[in-house]
């Protein structure tokens, strides 16, 4: 077991980063770390994933992270209002089917982000959420979930197509 003298030695001899790229063990972009010199000098220096943490660096990286999350408050704040608009929109699709009522094929996340997309809401498949695919005529609520925080239902009307 190493005392409190060598375990204070040792730190005093490890050097301090910062990371410019996310490391395996180590940490993320951003994160300050403490390395054994050898290991900073012979692999993180060298491969450019981790520069000396002077205080300007520190401070570039404190501006950095400040800049980042105002740019994913504004993005959640776009995603709200579009959510919010969503909410208020309803999706009519025309299916095949039969006399009662039930689809020759099934409606999925894939036709409803398609024909969201076509109204001009960025909603990818991914984002659609059901609890399986829509087989029979009739109102659904479906979520459309972007962010943990932020999350919607949008109307799906699944209608018999027009015979002419």
């Amino acid at each position: 077991m190493a005392t409190q003298a060598q375990q204070v030695q040792t730190a005093r001899r490890n050097i301090e980063l910062l990371l410019a790229e996310d490391v395996t063990a180590l940490g993320k972009q951003g994160d300050i770390v403490r390395v054994k010199p050898g290991y900073a000098r012979n692999y993180l220096l060298p491969q450019g994933l981790a520069t000396v943490a002077t205080d300007h660096n520190k401070r570039m990286v404190e501006k950095h992270r400040a800049k980042q999350a105002e740019v994913v408050q504004q993005k959640v704040q776009a995603l709200k209002q579009m959510a919010d608009a969503l909410s208020k929109y309803s999706v009519t699709l025309e299916a095949n089917a039969t006399e009662d009522g039930h689809l020759y094929g099934s409606i999925g996340a894939s036709e409803i982000s398609k024909f969201l997309k076509a109204a001009s809401f960025p909603v990818e498949q991914d984002n659609v959420r059901l609890e399986g695919p829509l087989k029979e005529l009739g109102l659904y609520t479906v979520k459309i979930h972007f962010t943990p925080e932020v999350e919607t239902e949008v109307k799906v009307w699944v209608v018999p197509t027009a015979h002419a």
